[in-house]
């Protein structure tokens, strides 16, 4: 039924793939020509002139003796000396200082600071300006030890007339090595700034000398601090004919101590000592308990500006004292610490708890101002004991408080709650006349300076380690009116009213 069959093969061409055909051929690219050739630069010399040094001529004043001359001043003489009369019984410019800046309405934040490398770790414990208004200095350290200082801390600048300022990292910065909890720049070296630490080392610094910027130490000897120390200040020394000042310390073991930097030196020179005692202090004004003649620790200090061997302390008690300068023994190589008397001249009711800042009117030669941990700034009169004026912001702990260098009724304060406070007691001491916020994180302002030589900068800085630049309005710069004068009738009715 079914069989095999072989047929033949059928072929037929695809309709859908096209047959390729390939050829051959070849491409050169045309030739690449170079050249070489030798250059020489040109010859160049250098020719320097200088010009003849022209004689020194001699100043001489020419003599006229003649008639027209004396007739003229003869003349006008009473003239212009009327008017100068005038000028001196005048009032219209009473209070009137120029200003070469321009007006400002409001209070602006020209920098915020911060050094990058202290990771907000520590404190910003300090700030100060140097004589010539152009440089701002921080010192960072901690105010919370619950023991021994075991931390390596710093010390930094920034030059605020440089066309650029790196907000994160300081123009110098110069390693301590242990917390640093107060400075202050020379009176007349630019350059030079002392600090102290919290192993009680008195330190002082050159920050324009590359490599070791350490120009003097106290060490740490027998007569030395022993605790912290709170805060350090120049001073004039009049015992000196060119005047070079001396450098006071005050620690929180109660020892007020003068030093003396000589420049080829690497030591300072312990010149004076005292201790504040508490048996110096009327049994009505202490603070406590407190028997015989305790050490009182030390926590901040301000000179008066007409005296300036006269200095108000702050107290870790809350005692507020009246000190003296030249009562402090001299010291040699028997002097032990029993030599260091107390220089105790008055003392003032005290705060309920640590003082924290105290500052001297630069306006009236008895006034001043305090504030501490009982969240109260008070304003005191060096001849009275209780306080005339008492301000209350309700804004937790105050922690620094300055007088305006321009208006004799207007002073700002630090906050615990991170703000600055400017109050304007021409119009009122209940509520600020502007508030700032200071601190980006809300800790508290530990410091707040003004700069003497540019008033219109105020500084601050708080608890994260960030300073800020204030640009203060003019409302807050330009002195009024009388307003020496209505400083002067608070303090007398203030007065007036204590005695009755």
């Amino acid at each position: 039924m079914f069989q095999d069959e072989s047929f033949d093969p059928v072929e037929f061409a695809t309709c859908w793939k096209k047959e390729r055909t390939l050829s051959e051929a070849h491409t050169q690219t045309s030739e690449v020509l170079t050249y070489e050739a030798a250059v020489q630069t040109a010859e160049r010399a250098s020719v320097s002139v200088q010009t003849d040094e022209e004689p020194e001529k001699p100043f001489s004043l020419v003599v006229d003796n003649s008639r027209e001359l004396k007739e003229f001043l003869t003349r006008v003489e009473p003239l212009v000396s009327e008017q100068l009369r005038r000028n001196l019984e005048s009032h219209a410019f009473d209070g009137y200082e120029v200003s070469w800046e321009e007006e400002s309405t409001a209070v602006s934040c020209l920098h915020t600071l911060e050094e990058a490398s202290q990771s907000s770790q520590f404190h910003c414990t300090g700030l100060a300006w140097n004589c010539t208004g152009s440089v701002l200095a921080a010192s960072y350290g901690r105010f919370d030890h619950q023991d021994w200082c075991s931390h390596k801390s710093m010390l930094c600048t920034w030059n605020l007339d440089r066309r650029s300022i790196d907000s994160t990292k300081a123009d110098i910065s110069i390693d301590i090595p242990s917390c640093l909890m107060c400075l202050s720049f020379h009176p007349s070296e630019p350059a030079v700034v002392a600090g102290g630490s919290f192993s009680g080392e008195v330190l002082v610094w050159n920050t324009g000398r590359e490599g070791d910027p350490l120009l003097a130490s106290s060490g740490f000897t027998d007569l030395g601090h022993k605790e912290p120390v709170a805060k350090v200040s120049w001073m004039i020394n009049p015992e000196e004919h060119k005047n070079k000042p001396l450098l006071l310390s005050l620690g929180n073991d109660g020892k007020i101590l003068v030093w003396k930097h000589t420049p080829e030196k690497r030591e300072l020179q312990l010149m004076k000592g005292s201790r504040l005692l508490s048996g110096s202090i009327p049994r009505s004004l202490r603070v406590g308990r407190s028997k015989g003649d305790i050490e009182m620790g030390g926590t901040c200090l301000s000179f008066s500006h007409e005296d300036k061997t006269v200095l108000v302390v702050g107290s870790e008690n809350g005692g507020l004292l009246k000190c003296s300068l030249p009562t402090p023994a001299e010291v040699n190589e028997n002097t032990t610490e029993a030599d260091f008397k107390s220089p105790i001249e008055f003392a003032f009711r005290p705060h309920h708890g640590p003082v924290y800042s105290v500052s001297c009117s630069s306006f009236h030669r008895n006034l001043f101002l305090s504030c501490g941990t009982d969240s109260t700034a008070r304003l005191y009169s060096m001849i009275d004991s209780a306080p005339l004026l008492l301000v209350e912001p309700s804004a937790g702990y105050l922690f620094s408080v300055c007088w305006s260098p321009t208006r004799p009724l207007v002073f700002a304060m630090g906050t615990g709650d991170g703000h600055v406070l400017i109050y304007d007691l021409k119009g009122s001491h209940i509520k600020p006349r502007v508030s700032l916020d200071a601190s980006p994180h809300k800790r508290a302002v530990f410091a707040v300076e003004y700069n003497q030589r540019r008033p219109q900068l105020l500084a601050s800085g708080d608890a994260s380690g960030v300073v800020k630049v204030w640009r203060l309005s003019t409302e807050l710069l330009a002195q009024g009116s009388g307003e020496v004068e209505l400083l002067n009738s608070i303090a007398e009715e203030a007065l007036s009213m204590a005695t009755l």
